[in-house]
């Protein structure tokens, strides 16, 4: 949040004892005041993005506060209005929240009272802003090629720039990271930058696969190679040629295939299982690990010639603790994702939800944070979309639920948000659900969700 210092606030009057006490209030407070007499001249003075809140007069010749709030409302819904009225005025005010003011202030008011509302708004102003910039940024990185590396912090913007320089080259590549830092998009990223981009891009998990099978995975084999190959087999790198393959937790492939695969490395050539004629391979290996390979070449762990050989080119992934500002940025990211898959929409972040996520340590990395937003998009109603509770539940095992269990809280969500998308019309619930009303009722009472509780929020 911007400290008060940095935050202007626009204040509109035509009498001039009430814009020199307003200002003198909010300029102790710690605000940055600018007056003005007419609602013409505060129009001119609102640029796009406006950092702070307006304050208006309701009465006033010329153009009057309720033109003015409309004008406002057109070019920027988001922008807090604060209206002043005179005594008697409390239609008119009833009239000015149901246009969209932000709040309203009635003649004489206290300076207290209005440094409160303008805190309250200058904060809603600044969220506002705040998503505002982070889906402009998030359209931006959707509207570039190949798979996204969504940051903004000098750690990421170092990362992208070394993908960039070394997409252009033809070396090998180790990527080193922690658990669920996305080892594999940025291996992938990698591929789709390079001249490699319209040729097979081949994963491959060293620590998924059984050690019986992983050389046949890897290099393939010939008809009647050994019990049970019944035809060839093309393997990951013969089927890659051209492209690029990727090897992730390569520090459990096993010590004998690591021999091969340093073979295949210095001579760019693979050799089928049962056959003896070379196939030349053009293609570049990107191999990821989650530990030091070169302390587990010391321990006899990894084969030491291997570690030098992939060695070359390093890039060292950093952890989601040490890129901290780009946590907000990323969950929109994920939201984003999450809600076009599903159909589903979720409010945007708020001061609380960004406290919880920057404070987190996250130790599952982007893969933790990435779970969280599907979740908060897929069951965050049922949760009333409180991150705190979201995490809470992840970490008490929630994601271990049965089936059944996952499928009733992801129902539940289904129905509260639209019950909260309909002010809790049950017509427009069952239309929207297509559900019958008797059907609705009974899951309501399972539930236990109240229509009427989400007739609050009704559009007036």
């Amino acid at each position: 949040m911007h400290e008060p210092a940095d935050t202007p606030v626009l204040i509109v009057d035509d009498e001039e004892h009430l814009r020199i006490t307003a200002s003198q209030t909010l300029e102790l407070a710690g605000y940055r005041p600018e007056a003005l007499s007419s609602a013409e001249a505060a129009l001119d003075a609102l640029s796009p993005d406006y950092p702070g809140v307006l304050i208006t007069d309701i009465r006033m010749p010329g153009m009057d506060g309720m033109t003015l709030l409309r004008e406002v409302r057109r070019r920027d819904p988001d922008l807090p209005v604060i209206l002043i009225t005179g005594h008697g005025d409390i239609s008119t005010a009833v009239e000015a929240m149901r246009e969209g003011a932000w709040d309203f202030l009635e003649k004489p008011f206290a300076g207290e009272q209005l440094t409160d509302v303008v805190r309250r708004a200058t904060e809603k102003r600044q969220l506002s802003l705040e998503n505002r910039h982070l889906k402009a940024e998030l359209d931006a990185q959707r509207a570039a090629p190949g798979p996204r590396i969504v940051g903004r912090t000098p750690a990421m913007q170092h990362l992208s720039a070394m993908l960039q320089r070394i997409s252009q080259v033809e070396a090998d590549v180790l990527l080193f990271g922690e658990t669920g830092v996305g080892k594999d998009l940025v291996a992938r990223s990698l591929h789709e930058r390079s001249s490699r981009s319209g040729q097979p891009f081949v994963a491959i998990n060293c620590g998924a696969v059984p050690e019986s099978i992983i050389e046949s995975e890897l290099f393939g084999h010939e008809k009647g190679a050994f019990t049970g190959a019944v035809e060839r087999r093309i393997g990951k790198f013969e089927h890659a040629n051209g492209g690029s393959v990727f090897l992730d937790e390569i520090e459990s492939m096993p010590l004998a295939l690591q021999v091969k695969l340093l073979r295949v490395l210095q001579e760019r050539t693979v050799e089928r299982l049962g056959a003896n004629e070379p196939i030349p391979l053009d293609i570049r290996v990107i191999a990821a690990t989650k530990t030091d390979l070169k302390a587990a070449a010391e321990q006899g762990a990894f084969r030491e010639d291997l570690y030098y050989r992939l060695n070359v080119v390093t890039l060292p992934i950093p952890p989601l603790r040490e890129r901290r500002e780009d946590i907000p940025l990323l969950f929109q990211h994920f939201a984003v994702v999450a809600a076009n898959r599903s159909g589903l929409e979720a409010p945007p972040l708020n001061a609380a939800d960004v406290s919880v996520l920057m404070s987190h340590d996250w130790p599952g990395n982007v893969r933790e944070l990435r779970n969280l937003a599907e979740r908060f998009v897929l069951l965050g109603a049922a949760y009333d979309y409180r991150l705190d509770q979201l995490l809470e539940g992840a970490d008490t095992g929630t994601n271990d639920m049965a089936l059944p269990q996952q499928v009733e809280l992801f129902e539940k969500s289904l129905i509260s948000q639209s019950l909260a998308n309909h002010h809790g019309r049950i017509t427009h619930v069952c239309e929207h659900l297509g559900l019958p009303r008797k059907t609705l009722y009974d899951k309501l009472r399972k539930y236990g969700l109240r229509a009427e509780d989400y007739r609050h929020n009704r559009e007036p």
